[in-house]
């Protein structure tokens, strides 16, 4: 079985370029050895040829995700150790990872001190959903801000929104270690409100909700707005127990 004679292989392969089928374009060649070989009919070949095409471009849109999702350093759920915090819903988190809360525009919010695993989770839950077909964005709650004060003053905010309301699941990291002043609590709100009912949010904090009002300049208000959002369609996982980083350190400074 081969290709047509009456057709160059170089002007073979421009029209499947034009066709956009470049992984056809490339192995179209080796497939149809193959075939000869093995004496396979044309609606096989022709399975094969498809099959390849749509796997390169499941790949190719999966990077794509990936790369717009600016996750950090790839975490895995396999990796994180359930054992160790003192209080974690393992049932809960095994859940979130199934990404059905996503078509739901679900939140959820991992609540737990330092060192627990938050970040990881949420690394890990990234891109769990890039595979699945979801796409993400993934940033530190301080660093957010930073970029939308900076495109605020420089009369930029609209587009630079849109960066964290069009994902299917935003992924806001670290709320909690540093304080936030009038400007970053209302353009924080912004982000939240948008996305309310229309886009799922996963965030991590070391704050439980009853602190939260310190963290935007003592507007409870405001604090009050933002669970209200995030829980309406949304859950609380609280992890508690000490740092898995400080796990092996001793507790008791040297002696002089």
């Amino acid at each position: 079985m081969t290709k047509p004679d009456n057709t160059s292989p170089s002007q073979l392969d421009r029209d499947l370029d034009q066709l956009r089928l470049p992984e056809i374009a490339k192995r179209y060649q080796e497939i149809l050895d193959d075939a000869a070989r093995k004496g396979s009919s044309m609606l096989e070949v022709l399975a094969i040829l498809i099959g390849v095409e749509r796997t390169a471009r499941d790949q190719r849109a999966l990077e794509r995700r990936l790369r717009e999702a600016r996750l950090p350093l790839r975490k895995t759920l396999a990796e994180y150790n359930f054992q160790f915090p003192k209080r974690i819903s393992k049932t809960a988190i095994v859940r979130l990872f199934d990404c059905d809360f996503i078509p739901r525009h679900g939140c959820a919010v991992l609540i737990g001190p330092t060192g627990t695993g938050k970040s990881h989770l949420l690394s890990a839950l990234g891109y769990v959903a890039c595979e699945k077909g979801h796409s993400v964005r993934h940033v530190r709650v301080v660093d957010m801000i930073n970029h939308l004060t900076t495109a605020q003053i420089n009369g930029l905010l609209g587009k630079a929104l849109k960066s964290y309301t069009r994902p299917d699941l935003l992924l806001l990291d670290e709320l909690g270690y540093l304080p936030i002043d009038k400007r970053g609590a209302d353009l924080l709100f912004q982000v939240i409100a948008a996305r309310y009912e229309t886009g799922s949010i996963v965030l991590t904090t070391n704050r439980p909700f009853r602190e939260w009002g310190t963290l935007f300049d003592v507007d409870n208000t405001l604090a009050t707005a933002l669970i209200d959002r995030l829980m309406h369609h949304g859950e609380a996982l609280v992890i508690k127990g000490e740092s898995y980083r400080m796990k092996d350190k001793p507790f008791d400074p040297p002696s002089e």
